[in-house]
């Protein structure tokens, strides 16, 4: 029996989230400008309080990406298949830049986990052409696979995560 080392899929992302895809595009996710999201670790409530800058690669600016970021662990008591709250969705962002070269449809909203671990992820996605995807409905009750089906996204071509708990009186001496 082999054992993964994918951080990605020990960390459940692919098979809470997203199916196993070979990743193809580099994606950097630095908060504060300092502090760059590695699959995993854990960020503190009072670094990720402004939306980040998401550096994506690709081969040329005529691609155009979907980047989403959600939490998979908001679960719906309603419907435990749409468990993901989105916090942030930037569409037609071209390659070779940031996300802040995208059209934000769906604006930052700070995570803030209220009880045990979070794992807050954000997934990328090449587009078929530009002003392909539709806004989801709502932030709460998504789901991502769903959503890629729905806006043709098919398989990611990167995603990475990081954890964060709630900011305890303990934690922050």
């Amino acid at each position: 029996m082999s054992r993964t080392t994918d951080p990605l899929a020990v960390g459940r992302v692919v098979g809470d989230v997203v199916d196993t895809f070979i990743p193809s595009v580099k994606m950097n996710v630095i908060y504060n400008s300092n502090k760059q999201v590695a699959n995993g670790h854990e960020l503190m409530p009072v670094v990720i309080i402004a939306k980040p800058r998401v550096d994506i690669g690709g081969e040329d600016m005529r691609s155009a990406y979907t980047l989403i970021m959600t939490d998979p662990d908001a679960p719906s008591p309603s419907d435990p298949c749409l468990r993901e709250h989105l916090h942030w969705m930037v569409t037609d962002i071209p390659g070779t830049t940031d996300a802040s070269f995208g059209k934000e449809i769906v604006s930052y909203e700070t995570p803030k986990p209220v009880v045990g671990i979070h794992r807050y992820v954000f997934t990328l996605f090449k587009q078929r052409g530009r002003q392909t995807v539709r806004p989801p409905v709502s932030r709460d009750h998504f789901n991502t696979r769903q959503f890629s089906a729905e806006n043709g996204l098919g398989l990611p071509v990167a995603a990475v995560y990081f954890n964060a708990q709630r900011e305890t009186a303990a934690r922050r001496r």
